[in-house]
């Protein structure tokens, strides 16, 4: 059995009373810590697991329904607080599975941005990459797979990973502007967080818990982000951004070699004692550029609009929210990638690239499942009736790592990007955040410069 398959509750509670989303975001984030504890007791007890083949249901997956289950019953109260009823239907979310590691279809998938609508679960079939290894939390074990694959036994295996010049193109053409569109640019110089400022909380989905992310963040911008900081502290913050105007946080999980060294983290929740190792690469590039709308003006984003891009949690969830595109230099207007990284030829630097939902509710910077007050407009530009354009959000990001090789179906010195443990590192769980705190000024010569046609700085 190579990883641990819950429902993500998070994601059902697409209606949450504001009143109880605090402790709502607080017990999520302990279903997090859970499943994450579970899957390290599932990665240690190997040896347990071929002797007894009711060890999981018994030991790991029956007493974490019953932790998951007081929890969901403690959301149950925090509705209740407020005058609310939680969904009839969390209960049935309580069991978790175990199942084996899916084979990465080949060829990656091309989104151009949008939203993967297919749903598509694990490609059934995968092969269980278990090989009898043992979790080695990050020890130096030079690069080599243990356990599921990787240097801390949970991935990327072999099959995560494709030959870039072996890929049949599958870039398609992005909706042309029409009279009515905006074909401006902002572009906002923000670095490639030099600062170090890094930290493995996640303030949009688990504000006031630390560690909420379970995985290693590179901050740009807003220069105060972590688990306790509110808008007042975005507000105040300082920001690594050239244009003093733009406060915002861009933030992402951090890219790693697995090359058996050791990092800052390696001893610290978030990076190796939860399965996320290797040395931490900084991007030689990092592009921000706020794009328009191939059929209409775009309106100024609401300050403190926060949006995420991707799903973190593609192995389980499935594909439907997943926006990770991965390419190479000089292959990106021909290969985008979504679930296999690419091994770059020579003189080519991996590019992670991603373009937000550009379509707004109106109303809302935030919704209970992060993700209902904004959405992607359609093919031809198009948002959805109640929605508006606002600029798009685009980022580009390029690493200088040593191509990995595969030698007897085993990957060495692969790179992946951070993750939760369970999630086995798969390229598609890559994705993105943001939180506008630009000036109401810098705001507007956006929108004015986007809907004028003008490229600005």
């Amino acid at each position: 059995m190579a990883t641990i398959s819950c429902p993500d509750i998070g994601q059902k509670l697409t209606k949450v009373p504001r009143g109880a989303r605090s402790g709502v975001y607080k017990e999520l984030a302990t279903l997090d810590k859970q499943i994450t504890e579970a899957y390290a007791r599932l990665a240690s007890t190997r040896q347990a697991q071929t002797k007894d083949a009711n060890f999981v249901q018994n030991a790991i997956l029956g007493p974490l329904k019953q932790k998951r289950t007081a929890v969901i019953g403690r959301i149950k109260i925090d509705f209740k607080r407020v005058g609310a009823a939680a969904p009839n239907s969390l209960d049935a979310l309580a069991a978790c599975t175990g199942s084996g590691a899916n084979q990465t279809t080949a060829g990656g998938q091309n989104n151009n941005g949008q939203q993967q609508n297919n749903g598509g679960q694990q490609q059934n079939g995968g092969q269980q990459q278990n090989n009898g290894g043992q979790q080695q939390n990050g020890g130096q074990n030079n690069g080599q797979q243990q356990g599921n694959g990787g240097q801390a036994g949970n991935g990327p295996v072999a099959a995560d990973f494709v030959d870039i010049t072996k890929v049949q193109a599958n870039v398609q053409a992005k909706a042309r502007a029409q009279g009515g569109g905006s074909t401006g640019t902002f572009t906002s110089s923000c670095g490639v967080n030099a600062n170090k400022k890094f930290n493995t909380d996640n303030v949009i989905v688990a504000p006031g818990v630390t560690n909420g992310a379970h995985h290693l963040h590179d901050y740009v911008g807003n220069q105060s982000n972590d688990a306790f900081a509110n808008n007042d502290t975005f507000a105040a913050a300082q920001t690594s951004c050239s244009n003093q105007g733009d406060k915002s946080s861009y933030y992402w999980p951090v890219v790693r070699i697995q090359n058996g060294t050791q990092d800052f983290d390696q001893n610290n929740d978030g990076g190796g004692k939860e399965g996320n190792v290797g040395q931490i690469q900084q991007a030689k590039q990092a592009s921000i550029k706020f794009v328009g709308n191939a059929k209409s003006k775009v309106v100024a984003m609401p300050k403190f609009l926060r949006i995420i891009t991707g799903d973190a949690k593609t192995l389980t969830n499935g594909l439907a929210n997943a926006n990770a595109h991965w390419s190479c230099t000089g292959f990106e207007n021909k290969v985008q990638l979504t679930e296999q990284y690419p091994i770059c030829p020579q003189g080519s630097s991996v590019v992670r690239s991603f373009a937000f939902q550009s379509c707004w509710d109106g109303q809302n910077i935030d919704s209970a499942n992060h993700r209902t007050h904004v959405a992607f407009a359609d093919a031809q530009g198009n948002c959805a009736n109640g929605f508006k354009a606002i600029p798009q959000l685009t980022m580009r990001l390029v690493y200088d790592v040593p191509a990995p090789t595969i030698e007897n179906g085993q990957i060495k010195n692969a790179y992946a990007v951070d993750g939760f443990p369970e999630q086995l590192h798969k390229a598609s769980t890559d994705h993105d955040d943001f939180i506008n705190v630009f000036d109401e000024n810098v705001m507007n010569q956006m929108v004015n410069c986007i809907n004028t046609g003008k490229k600005c700085k």
